[in-house]
């Protein structure tokens, strides 16, 4: 914040940010949406599920399904069960997303073997569109993983570039 007798720094003083970056940023943030669908879309389909629908989204977890077959059976106890663990399952994938939107790679890679190993959960229940779609999400979710590193190699001094923006 400029004090009242000094003028801002001139445009040509500011650090410029490359295109590259800017197109490696956009990569990470659409990837780590993945994350945010992911989460939700299982959250929807746990609610689909309790409420008596007979539906679900190909985009959600194979593990939230077992878990709401398992807490149908259980009763309304069960239903508690399931919002507690979907609810962490989910804020998990959340959380996830939230780090890997500011470009670390760690998240992607945590997350992405949480989804190969709920991927080869829907595939021992031959949920094929499912398993499909997860192949997809990951090959999505891949591409930001790899554009983390783009990032991080698009501009030497990260302290003078502005920081990804997760929105």
């Amino acid at each position: 914040m400029a004090s009242a007798g000094t003028a801002p720094a001139p445009v040509s003083d500011r650090p410029s940010i490359s295109p590259a970056r800017l197109i490696a940023a956009a990569r990470v943030r659409a990837a780590a949406k993945w994350f945010y669908w992911i989460a939700g879309l299982s959250l929807v389909n746990s609610g689909v599920v309790i409420f008596g629908g007979n539906f679900h989204f190909v985009i959600g977890l194979g593990i939230t399904a077992v878990v709401d077959g398992l807490a149908k059976q259980a009763g309304s106890a069960g239903t508690v069960l399931d919002l507690i663990i979907n609810g962490f399952v989910a804020g998990l994938f959340f959380l996830v997303g939230n780090f890997a939107s500011k470009a670390q790679k760690w998240a992607f890679m945590v997350g992405m073997a949480v989804y190969v190993l709920d991927g080869l959960l829907l595939l021992v229940t031959r949920d094929v569109l499912s398993v499909a779609f997860h192949a997809y999400a990951l090959y999505a979710i891949y591409r930001g993983l790899q554009a983390c590193d783009q990032f991080s190699s698009a501009v030497p001094n990260l302290a003078t570039d502005a920081p990804i923006n997760p929105r």
